[in-house]
């Protein structure tokens, strides 16, 4: 949601090369993942199984004491929280009848394609890629590589931006500056992917991810929303962890093992590997587009900054619950749509409304895959609601927690380490959060931990383990550019060269997560509580 390390040290230990115990762990990672079907298929599958073990379960009188307080809503009478059987003429009506509006219904789908909107005007515009190239290759020589780590891990508000443009293009900079090719693919991969849901912005991964959040806790608490904004705060000083680490393994571990690199082992010719410099039409659409950004943010705080903006809340005069937040999404909308849309009158990319319409058709035309996701996912979500097991899981494991004493921040590592793993096979963030929230999200919230940290925790194993696997969408995009620089690159050299940014990246990320949530108590967001208090 990059892997290259393998040069002579490899050509020198032929264990590795013919099948090591390391490659052997790669092998038997990407043999696990192709044997899982396509993540549709799995959530068509998840929703027969929900039926079925609902009926089971049912049948074998399968309950759990309600931990909430009498009186509260959606407890029943007798404190007892028993599984609904939807095999059954009840449960096949309820499946019938909800099937349109468990889709349609499904908050995550609302919020990403209106962010997505936005967010296109400024990709097709041309904006954001200048804008990255502008990044990069006006940096000195000794800031390029936190430069390519910093642009590639906000390149993720497009997420096919990084890797289409900003990766074969550190590659090309590093070999003009003499620099091995393959560490400048590896700094941009590590950015772009390792540090998938870190941004100084808010993009379709926080609505997306909240839309899913929301649900899970409402099965303890029938009331709580988790907004987009969740996590902005912990986000965005992870941008700046991600670009130090990922500078630092960069130059002192894979580009010295890399070593010098031999134009021999290109299978093009390097001598055509030219970088386009930002012309200056495209300089200065930049920077009318920078001026466009800050009128429409100067606009927007005058709506929530004073004490009577109208966007605070209209009952308490404060910024949280108000429809500032809760609109959060159309604020994203419009602040990459207006700078995107200038921008690409000055280049001459957009000049009118109907230029504006097409940019958006295509990329609603490209989400295709993610709506029949969706569609499959909303099911899952319904089905695992409605019967009740979600909540009865949550509540048993929350209990084992406990009679274990792992009720300590200490849970956090165990469940960011099984997110990491889990990662591995099943890379969509969507599709592995929709299947882990509704469990995780009420079981870490009865010993205590609000779901806004809990998604924070999440968002970590889920990004760490995105440059070792060859489950990951892009991976083949990836191994391609490298066989430019090296064209005996395999599977096997790619993750090794990126295991090292794996590893340094959990470590630190996970030491700041605890820090700043534990260390110095700092919320995750704008009002995001760190505790969970009924």
């Amino acid at each position: 949601m990059s892997k290259a390390v393998e040069t002579s040290a490899d050509q020198s230990n032929p264990q590795l090369k013919q099948g090591g115990l390391f490659n052997r762990f790669l092998a038997t990672v990407e043999f696990l993942g192709n044997m899982l079907p396509h993540p549709i298929t799995l959530f068509a599958m998840f929703c027969v199984a929900i039926v079925i073990f609902s009926g089971i379960a049912d049948w074998m009188g399968l309950s759990a004491i309600d931990p909430r307080p009498e009186g509260a809503k959606g407890r029943a009478p007798d404190g007892v929280i028993e599984v609904v059987s939807l095999m059954s003429a009840e449960g096949l009506q309820r499946i019938v009848t909800g099937l349109v509006t468990n889709f349609t219904g499904f908050a995550p789908l609302g919020t990403v394609l209106v962010a997505l909107l936005g967010v296109s005007v400024a990709e097709h515009s041309g904006m954001l890629s200048a804008a990255m190239r502008g990044m990069v290759m006006g940096a000195s020589k000794r800031l390029v590589t936190f430069m390519v780590v910093f642009a590639a891990i906000l390149s993720n508000t497009a997420s096919e931006l990084g890797y289409v443009v900003l990766i074969p293009l550190a590659a090309m900079i590093f070999h003009s500056l003499g620099r091995h090719p393959l560490a400048g693919l590896a700094a941009a991969f590590a950015g772009v992917s390792g540090g998938y849901s870190a941004n100084l912005l808010l993009g379709t991964i926080d609505p997306l991810l909240a839309g899913i959040t929301t649900p899970a806790a409402q099965m303890i608490d029938p009331t709580y929303q988790v907004g987009p904004e969740a996590n902005w705060y912990f986000m965005m000083i992870s941008v700046f962890l991600i670009a130090i680490v990922g500078t630092w393994v960069t130059e002192a571990i894979v580009e010295p093992r890399l070593g010098k690199y031999n134009p021999d082992e290109a299978s093009i010719d390097l001598s055509s590997n030219n970088i386009e410099h930002l012309t200056a039409t495209e300089k200065s659409g930049l920077k009318w587009a920078g001026v466009a950004l800050l009128v429409v943010s100067a606009l927007l705080a005058l709506t929530i900054v004073p004490e009577n903006g109208i966007l605070r809340h209209p009952e308490t005069g404060a910024v949280a619950g108000s429809p500032f937040l809760k609109g959060i999404v159309v604020f994203i909308f419009v602040t990459f749509a207006i700078p995107g849309f200038v921008y690409g009158r000055v280049v001459g990319t957009m000049r009118n409304d109907r230029d504006v319409i097409d940019a958006m058709s295509k990329s609603m035309s490209s989400m295709g895959m993610y709506i029949v996701l969706v569609f499959f996912a909303a099911q899952f979500v319904a089905f695992f609601k409605w019967t009740n097991l979600g909540t009865i899981l949550a509540i048993n494991g929350a209990a084992m927690l406990q009679a274990l004493n792992l009720t300590g921040p200490e849970v956090f590592v165990l469940f960011i380490l099984m997110c990491a793993v889990v990662n591995l096979s099943l890379g969509s963030s969507s599709a592995q959060w929709a299947v882990t929230a509704p469990i995780f999200v009420p079981m870490l919230m009865l010993v205590g931990y609000a779901p806004e940290t809990i998604q924070a925790a999440y968002r970590i194993g889920d990004s760490v383990t995105n440059l070792i696997t060859p489950m990951m969408s892009y991976f083949g995009l990836i191994l391609a550019v490298a066989t430019k620089y090296k064209k005996d690159m395999g599977i096997g050299t790619l993750v090794a060269t990126m295991l090292p940014y794996s590893m340094c990246f959990f470590i630190g990320w996970v030491a700041l997560f605890y820090i700043w949530v534990f260390g110095f108590g700092l919320p995750v967001g704008p009002n995001s509580p760190i505790y969970y208090q009924p």
